[in-house]
C-alpha cells in the first residue's frame, strides 16, 4: 500500500471495477485532487466518471485500487463508516433531482444538517440562504410536486452546498436546467465552492462545463486519456486515408494528414478538430 501526496485531499490509485454483466466501468484508473480544487472529469456517456464519482465518494468500494481522503484508506472501511464519511464530510448532487416529498423545499435543503446534528433554527437559516443564492427562496415553502424539476434540481444544490462539505461530488449537475439557467447555476456553484474552500469532483459530457474547473481529466471506456493537438495541416495534405497505430505510438503525426483511427492501450486515434488541427486521444 503506498501513502498518498500530502497536498491530495483525494488520491486514487489503479481503479478497477466491472458492471454486474462483466463489462468494465474503470480499468486502472488513477488521480490525485487537492484541497478547494475544481476537477472537471469528462467523458462522453459510459465512459465511468459516475463510477469513478462513487467510488471515490465510497458510495461503492472499488474491486481492485486504492481510495485515500486526507491519507485515510477509504477503500479499507465498512460500509457504516463509509455511510458516515459522506454524511459529515461530503456532498453529492445527482443529475436529476431526489427530494423527500413530504418535506418542503427548506427541509429538503436543511435535511443533511439536521442529521448531522445541526439545530432546526440554524440548518433552516442555512438552507435558505443557499436557497436565496440559486433563486428558489421564494419557493421554500412549497412541495417537491409544486416544483418544475429545474426548480428541484436547484433545491438538489442547495442541499448539497448548505453543509459545507469539504468534498462535493457533483454527477452532471445541470442535466435537468434549461440551457438559460445552467451559466447562471454553475457560476454559483463555482464561486461558493471557491469562497468556502471546497474541493469539486464535477462530471460533465459538456466542454463548456468542463471549462470552469481548474483541470479536467478525461475518460474513455473506463480508461484516463490526454487529448493531444499538434500543429495544422495544410490544406495540400488533408488526405481522406485510415489508419491505426497501437502500443507506444502516438496515433498521429504533424503532416500526416486527417485520419480516423483507434489505439491499442497507449495508441491513438488521429483526426481532425474544429480548427483544422491533429488531435489524438492518448490512453494514460
Amino acid at each position: 500500500m503506498v501513502a498518498p501526496p500530502d497536498n491530495d485531499v483525494l488520491w486514487a490509485r489503479a481503479l478497477h471495477f466491472q458492471h454486474n454483466d462483466g463489462s468494465p466501468a474503470l480499468s486502472g484508473v488513477s488521480l490525485g485532487v487537492r484541497e478547494g480544487e475544481i476537477l472537471a472529469v469528462s467523458g462522453p456517456r459510459g465512459s465511468g466518471k459516475t463510477t469513478l464519482l462513487r467510488c471515490l465518494s465510497g458510495l461503492v468500494r472499488p474491486q481492485r485500487g486504492e481510495v485515500w481522503f486526507n491519507s485515510v484508506p477509504v477503500h479499507t472501511m465498512g460500509p457504516f463508516a463509509r455511510e458516515r464519511l459522506r454524511r459529515d464530510r461530503f456532498g453529492w448532487i445527482d443529475p436529476a433531482p431526489v427530494l423527500v416529498p413530504e418535506l418542503n423545499v427548506w427541509e429538503n435543503a436543511a435535511l443533511p444538517l439536521m442529521l448531522r446534528g445541526t439545530s432546526r433554527q440554524r440548518a433552516k437559516t442555512a438552507a435558505l440562504e443557499w436557497l436565496e443564492r440559486l433563486d428558489i427562496g421564494d419557493r421554500a415553502r412549497k412541495r417537491p410536486h409544486e416544483l418544475r424539476q429545474s426548480e428541484r434540481q436547484r433545491v438538489s444544490i442547495a442541499r448539497a452546498l448548505a453543509p459545507a462539505p469539504t468534498v462535493l461530488f457533483a454527477d452532471e449537475p445541470t442535466a435537468p436546467l434549461y440551457q438559460a439557467d445552467r451559466a447562471q447555476v454553475l457560476r454559483t456553484l463555482t464561486t461558493a465552492a471557491r469562497s468556502h474552500g471546497i474541493t469539486v469532483i464535477l462530471a460533465t459530457h459538456d466542454a463548456n462545463t468542463a471549462a470552469l474547473a481548474d483541470r479536467t481529466v478525461s475518460l474513455l471506456d473506463g480508461r484516463r486519456v490526454n487529448t493531444v493537438h499538434l500543429p495544422p495541416i495544410d490544406g495540400n495534405e488533408n488526405g481522406n486515408g485510415n489508419g491505426t497505430e497501437s502500443g507506444g505510438e502516438t496515433g498521429a503525426r504533424a503532416g500526416a494528414g486527417a485520419g480516423n483511427g483507434t489505439g491499442n492501450e497507449t495508441g491513438a486515434g488521429a483526426g481532425t478538430d474544429t480548427e483544422g488541427r491533429a488531435a489524438c486521444s492518448l490512453s494514460v
